[in-house]
């Protein structure tokens, strides 16, 4: 039961909506928008430990996104925010970095493979401008290839060129190409000529309304072979899955090492924090450029980076991850098969996601997702999700208990297939 007092809008969530609505532009913005979501999702929150967050009105929720996806080892991580508290207390934004920052940069030399230098931001769209911006300035070109359906950031370069408050000449050295498809990226690079100066990929297909696709290690080869060929920088934008599948760099297991990498979400477990890292071959253009932000150089969320590597290492928080994220496949799959519904469980476990056969509308799984969230489980409809290292086996089969009873719902409103 709810400890918090209802507001004459009926609860703490809805005032703090309409309230939200007169001061901010649609009421919410940062994230996919809650009003797009079924009704049972709350978009104000006030808490969080472990695997487990609480909206405003005492709602409990298994979170399954994780803050979409910065929370790798759990929400109010002791040792996590112990260590940016003590420097909070010291002092945190400065007139320049603290010792952290060289710890911090040292300490990611040292763990990802292709990195002979660090630095830092707040923000993926940050460091993956960031990297674009290096790349230019180390080849001397213009052209960047971006997968298309591919999420970089919100800068021009990278979004779509039908987003709104977008122009043709946001896109004019923008040029698309079909993830997983060589013969996609060669005409592009035809296209690009001799002004190509990088091709940006994610190390997974994680685009929204679609089944994640895992890179096939003849494309990630051939785009490195295809960059070394043309002069141009290989960015692997690894803020997503950074850490979750390789602490050395996503496309490692692979042999592919990227010129340039942008890291963020889970690396500081919901400090605020990002980085570009890069190899020798950058490293004069990335200190020719002008990269500047008021608090990039806050030394809380380096502490925080640097605990939270501790505590991955320590724990073996990608294990955990990923067991529990079979755990969670598994399950959905065979509560599919006994409901009599088609689903295709997609992605590595450590950022697990589930469609419905013939469900082109998404409306099966808006119906699932909703009900999902009224049993007290947090996922997305068409968004990826997000195991961390707190997600137990208890947590995991609780998430189950309401999986099941989703589509037991799902059954019942279309039938089974």
């Amino acid at each position: 039961m709810s400890t918090v007092p209802v507001t004459a809008h009926g609860t703490v969530d809805g005032g703090l909506r309409q309230r939200a609505g007169k001061v901010v532009p649609g009421g919410m913005y940062g994230h996919l928008s809650v009003a797009n979501l079924p009704a049972d999702y709350p978009q104000f929150f006030a808490r969080g430990q472990g695997a487990r967050i609480w909206d405003v009105d005492g709602n409990e929720f298994v979170d399954l996104m994780c803050s979409w996806g910065p929370m790798l080892l759990g929400h109010a991580h002791p040792a996590v925010d112990a260590a940016a508290k003590a420097v909070i207390d010291r002092g945190d934004v400065l007139n320049g970095p603290a010792s952290e920052m060289v710890d911090l940069a040292e300490r990611l030399v040292e763990n990802v493979s292709h990195a002979d230098w660090a630095m830092f931001a707040k923000n993926g769209n940050d460091v993956t401008t960031l990297a674009i911006v290096v790349a230019r300035a180390a080849t001397g070109r213009r052209k960047v290839l971006v997968a298309a359906g591919a999420y970089h950031g919100i800068a021009g370069w990278s979004l779509a060129a039908d987003a709104v408050g977008m122009t043709p000449q946001d896109h004019a050295n923008t040029i698309f190409f079909e993830y997983n498809d060589l013969d996609s990226v060669e005409a592009a690079v035809d296209l690009a000529g001799d002004d190509l100066a990088a091709i940006v990929v994610t190390p997974i297909r994680h685009d929204l309304y679609r089944d994640l696709e895992a890179p096939e290690p003849e494309f990630a080869r051939g785009l490195r072979t295809i960059c070394d060929r043309a002069g141009a920088a290989l960015v692997i934008d690894d803020v997503r899955c950074g850490l979750r599948l390789d602490t050395r760099g996503s496309w490692e297991s692979l042999g592919v090492r990227p010129d340039l990498s942008a890291w963020s979400k889970s690396l500081a477990n919901g400090h605020p924090l990002a980085a570009l890292m890069g190899n020798e071959a950058m490293r004069d253009a990335a200190r020719r450029v002008l990269a500047t932000g008021s608090f990039w150089l806050g030394a809380a969320p380096m502490a925080a980076a640097l605990a939270t590597l501790d505590e991955l290492e320590r724990t073996d928080a990608i294990g955990k991850m990923r067991a529990a994220g079979r755990r969670l496949q598994d399950g959905l799959v065979t509560q599919g098969v006994a409901h009599g519904l088609q689903v295709t469980v997609s992605g590595p476990p450590q950022l697990p996601f589930m469609t419905f056969t013939g469900d082109a509308t998404f409306e099966r799984a808006g119906l699932w997702a909703g009900a999902c969230a009224h049993n007290g489980v947090y996922l997305h409809p068409v968004h990826n999700w997000f195991v961390s290292a707190a997600h137990d086996d208890d947590t995991i089969d609780r998430a189950l208990d309401a999986t099941d009873e989703a589509f037991a719902l799902v059954r019942d409103t279309f039938g089974a297939d």
